[in-house]
């Protein structure tokens, strides 16, 4: 399965940002980084595309 035309834009924008911190004398250890992930978990919310969820856990914890 071939990746969509986001996809290859996101790679190619990620591939200028790491170019530019190089061109820069900074450093990322890319083997930290998780890549191409869908959704992000911070703060006990769930980031995705579409916008901010919250964890299901939490929102038992609230109605509790």
């Amino acid at each position: 399965m071939g990746e969509t035309k986001e996809e290859e834009k996101h790679d190619e924008v990620v591939e200028e940002v790491v170019k530019i911190f190089v061109e820069n004398n900074l450093y990322v250890k890319l083997e930290k980084y998780k890549w191409k992930v869908r959704e992000v978990e911070f703060l006990k919310v769930i980031i995705i595309s579409e916008g901010i969820k919250m964890e299901k856990e939490k929102i038992r914890e609230v109605l509790n």
